[in-house]
């Protein structure tokens, strides 16, 4: 790989990215196979609501109790062969779900037990995954980076359920079969990837260590505000959970009509995200963030308002659109502006706002929806968010008059 201080305008030239690109599209297709098939065979088994339940509580709880574990580790060894011996961990894992599956010696407890191996695997993975990107790409194309990425996740958001529900009619065992593929590809390209990175200074896993990463972004007030802006945001526009709602009494169509609704935030987020990876951001990043989050609000707005589909799925198109317009500038911002011995943590912490914003905002969406209905609802989500963009630019001045995503390098020594 040529070295990051060398500015190629193509993302393409940098063969380590790709490598990168194409191991995250391969596991994240695999992951979206590997819930639908899960799901659809525990189901099968048993015939419980409740299990579906625990397969979620699987995945949750080692992405939040072990997460500045995760970061500390991150920050503390090799982040490539801490991705590999994830990936390693969670391929096995798989393949022995497609074993098991085929041979008929498989039931609810081996598949919630091998969900939850994959979920601790990958929840100690991903601050080291997220944390590699910027030494692969010089700092000014991380943005278009990021783009890409996310052009990948919402291409194996849209069509990776679809494809393992097709190959499920061969059997549960060949959709794992096929996930272990994936993520056996992933993990070669990520074995060949270049990935340079400083010899950590060890310290041990002490109580100051693990909480490195909140007190850093306590003290950057420009990586603080990125991140409560999306917690708030995404707190209050997830109006998207009340979908089967506004389907089928607001809008009086079927589940073809709900599967529109579903899809047309992946879509515009897909195309958005294919845009942003082709065209760099170079002035007012921090104003267009704002525009982005206050266009997220006003889409949710008119969603909630909306009596038609062709206007719900609009809105809701845009809503995917601003939403990855936030989702790259945020994401480069919080890159950027922290030092390499600390993106590990960092990263934990922002993953533990994001994961809990969006089981809470589907949560509080909820509630809110029993207690006045799911119009006021959704529209009260709508302008939440129109008030949290309002009160943040007054609150954070200097993240509102922010021309670039690089930052002044004495912003951003490390707080370890």
């Amino acid at each position: 790989m040529s070295s990051p201080s060398v500015s190629l305008d193509s993302l393409l030239q940098h063969r380590s990215f790709v490598a990168f690109w194409v191991a995250r599209a391969a596991s994240s297709f695999g992951f979206q196979m590997l819930a639908i098939v899960v799901s659809w065979q525990i189901y099968s088994m048993t015939g419980r609501a409740l299990d579906l339940g625990l397969i979620g509580l699987a995945q949750f709880l080692p992405s939040v109790s072990l997460a500045l574990v995760a970061g500390h580790v991150a920050d503390q060894f090799d982040r490539r062969r801490i991705v590999l011996l994830g990936q390693m961990v969670e391929g096995l894992a798989i393949a022995a779900l497609a074993v098991l599956s085929i041979t008929h010696h498989v039931n609810e407890l081996i598949v919630l037990g091998l969900i939850l191996v994959i979920s601790t695997a990958k929840a100690m993975e991903a601050p080291s995954l997220q944390s590699m990107l910027p030494a692969l790409v010089p700092p000014n194309l991380l943005a278009r980076a990021m783009a890409a990425n996310g052009v990948s996740g919402q291409a194996a958001a849209m069509v990776g359920p679809a494809l393992g529900g097709f190959l499920y009619i061969a059997g549960a065992g060949t959709v794992y079969a096929v996930c272990a593929a994936l993520y056996l590809l992933s993990m070669l390209m990520v074995s060949r990837l270049r990935y340079e990175q400083a010899p950590p200074r060890r310290v041990p896993a002490t109580f100051a260590t693990l909480f490195a990463g909140i007190h850093f972004i306590r003290h950057r007030p420009d990586v603080l505000g990125v991140i409560s802006l999306d917690l708030f945001a995404v707190l209050l526009g997830g109006a998207t959970a009340l979908l089967p709602i506004f389907a089928h009494d607001i809008l009086h169509t079927g589940p073809w009509g709900l599967g529109l609704l579903r899809g047309a935030p992946a879509v515009g987020g897909l195309l958005v995200g294919f845009w942003l990876s082709r065209q760099a951001l170079k002035r007012n990043v921090g104003m267009i963030m704002f525009a982005a989050v206050a266009g997220f609000g006003v889409a949710t707005l008119v969603f909630a308002l909306s009596t038609t589909l062709w206007l719900t799925m609009l809105a809701l198109f845009a809503l995917g659109g601003f939403d990855m317009v936030s989702m790259v500038i945020r994401g480069a911002l919080v890159q950027l502006d922290t030092p390499d011995d600390m993106r590990g943590r960092v990263s934990a912490v922002n993953s533990i706002f994001i994961n809990t914003s969006n089981q809470l905002g589907e949560f509080e969406s909820g509630m809110l929806a029993a207690w006045v209905g799911a119009v006021p609802a959704a529209a009260l989500g709508g302008v939440g968010t129109l008030l949290v963009v309002a009160l943040w630019m007054v609150w954070f001045p200097n993240l509102r008059r922010r021309q670039h995503l690089e930052n002044d390098a004495s912003q951003t020594q490390t707080a370890s």
